[in-house]
């Protein structure tokens, strides 16, 4: 992911980037802005699915699938009757009734497409596409040596820690971002939200707009 966003990057000739990302976005951009050096004047990384340097080392983690277990998110409802029939399922689950209640609505609208035959709606992202993304998050242990080259400012958005109980392939709640990540950076700095879920940008948009909004007029 973060090759692609550095390919793109080039492509464009882009300069003077100010990068924000949330969730597996903005551990990809650590790796895109590494890679594209000078291009890149300040990131914001929006709980970062950037777990503790020892995970991506330890394969017996909790976590991780025994052989020939699926993950989770491959067995996701992939059949819809209509968007209102999705937003009446969700409204109540998970972390969905912190969402901003039109980010709620983009997310399930926005989510789905029609269905090949016609009939009803299916997800965009196929649910084994999507489990796909999550059994490999462990993998990038190098994303650690991309922090160490950047010299820009950073800044960290991280939320709630998890519990115990709270550990698991499907933990969405609580963040993935290892408390000690902002440390990695040169320039690095964090705000930690105790209380808020990883979905930060649906739960407090206009805060987390706020706080993008000072650091681009910061790097100005």
């Amino acid at each position: 992911m973060g090759q692609d966003q550095a390919a793109l990057v080039e492509a464009l000739d882009l300069e003077d980037i100010e990068g924000v990302g949330h969730s597996m976005g903005a551990h990809a951009m650590i790796d895109a802005a590494a890679a594209c050096p000078g291009r890149f004047r300040r990131l914001v990384l929006i709980d970062p699915v950037v777990a503790a340097p020892e995970s991506y080392a330890n394969a017996r983690e909790p976590w991780r699938l025994r052989e020939g277990e699926m993950h989770p998110a491959s067995k996701r409802r992939n059949h819809f009757d209509s968007v209102e029939a999705d937003i009446a399922r969700l409204k109540d689950r998970s972390s969905f009734p912190r969402f901003a209640p039109q980010i709620f609505r983009d997310y399930c609208e926005h989510a789905l497409q029609p269905a090949a035959d016609g009939k009803g709606f299916v997800l965009a992202c196929p649910p084994e596409v999507e489990a796909s993304v999550y059994i490999s998050s462990r993998t990038n242990g190098g994303v650690y040596d991309s922090a160490r080259l950047l010299e820009i400012p950073v800044l960290v958005l991280r939320a709630q820690e998890p519990s115990v109980d709270m550990v698991g392939p499907m933990a969405f709640s609580t963040s993935p971002t290892w408390p000690g990540l902002a440390a990695q950076f040169e320039n690095g700095r964090e705000i930690h939200f105790p209380d808020k879920t990883h979905f930060l940008p649906m739960e407090i948009p206009d805060e987390v707009a706020a706080l993008i909004r000072t650091e681009l007029e910061a790097a100005c």
